[in-house]
Formats: C-alpha cells, sequence, structure tokens
C-alpha cells in the first residue's frame, strides 16, 4: 500500500465556467478584468473549433493551417490563464503532452490502450464507478485530468478471440 505523498500534475481546483461560444468566453475574461489579446482570442478560436482535446503545439501551429501561427510559449501563458479562470482544463489522455479543452461541459475519458482510441463521455456517466471508489476506498475519483485506460469493444472483442484461437489450438 503506497502511503507516501507523490508529486503529481493536477488540474486546477476552479469551478469550470460555462462559456458557449467564443464571445461568451470573451465576456467572462473581461468580466474578471482580463485582456483578450489577438493571441488569447487565437487560442480561444482553436479550443472552440476543435471536436476534442487539442496540445499546444497544435494550437500554436494554427491546427493544420486553419489558424494563423502562434508563439508556443504565448499559446502556454494564454492557455495557463484560461485554466485558472475555469474556461479550459488540461487532460492527459497518454504518453505525450498535456491537452487542453474547454471545461465545460465538464468531460471524463476513456482511453484503449491497444488501439489508443479516446472517448469521451459526460461526467454523470461515470457516477456509478465514482461512488464505488468511494464507498469502497473512501476516496472521491475525479476522470477528469487522467482517464480512465482499458481495452475499448473492439480490442476487447479481438482479445477475446485470440485467447479462444489459443486455446482451439494448442
Amino acid at each position: 500500500m503506497l502511503t507516501e505523498e507523490i508529486e503529481l500534475t493536477t488540474t486546477h481546483r476552479s469551478p469550470a465556467l460555462s462559456a458557449t461560444n467564443i464571445e461568451a468566453a470573451v465576456k467572462a475574461l473581461r468580466e474578471r478584468g482580463l485582456r483578450v489579446s489577438a493571441a488569447r482570442r487565437l487560442v480561444l478560436e482553436a479550443l472552440y473549433g476543435a471536436e476534442g482535446p487539442l496540445s499546444a503545439e497544435r494550437i500554436a501551429q494554427g491546427l493544420e493551417g486553419r489558424l494563423p501561427r502562434s508563439d508556443l510559449a504565448s499559446v502556454y501563458r494564454n492557455l495557463e490563464t484560461l485554466e485558472e479562470v475555469g474556461l479550459v482544463r488540461h487532460v492527459h489522455l497518454g504518453h505525450g503532452p498535456g491537452l487542453y479543452a474547454l471545461a465545460a461541459p465538464e468531460h471524463e475519458y476513456l482511453v484503449c490502450e491497444s488501439c489508443h482510441a479516446v472517448r469521451t463521455v459526460a461526467k454523470a456517466e461515470l457516477d456509478g464507478i465514482r461512488s464505488q471508489v468511494l464507498d469502497r476506498f473512501g476516496f472521491e475519483a475525479r476522470f477528469t485530468h487522467f482517464p480512465l485506460v482499458g481495452l475499448c469493444p473492439r480490442c476487447l472483442s479481438e482479445s477475446h478471440d485470440h485467447e479462444e484461437n489459443e486455446h482451439a489450438h494448442p
């Protein structure tokens, strides 16, 4: 049983701000006394235009030509600010850089360790698992920063087929 404290990258605990579009996000930033520079607006455009979490590098590179390129350090600074106010969350979906996504609505992630598919799920969909962990260990689990990792249905089926073939042909 591990009882020592370890340093762990975690997400900000600020409440998620629900901003359904860029204009609402800009308004939320201005209400908090923050400027909305061209660089910050580009980061927001990337996040609102994405279908899932993005790396800072992809944002800085302009999302394959869909947006102008940006300075990587500036992108990271803006992502940090957006995370501090609750508009953005960063997640780790495996090896590699952290990824960034809009904070609201809150999502959690399932990642296949075989094919690396990522499934985004509504937070409420994992409430049963969260309750079991709390009941059994007294630990309140969150899967917003690190995903649940396992096998997706396709890889699980392929794994069972492979096992059955091995047992049938010794």
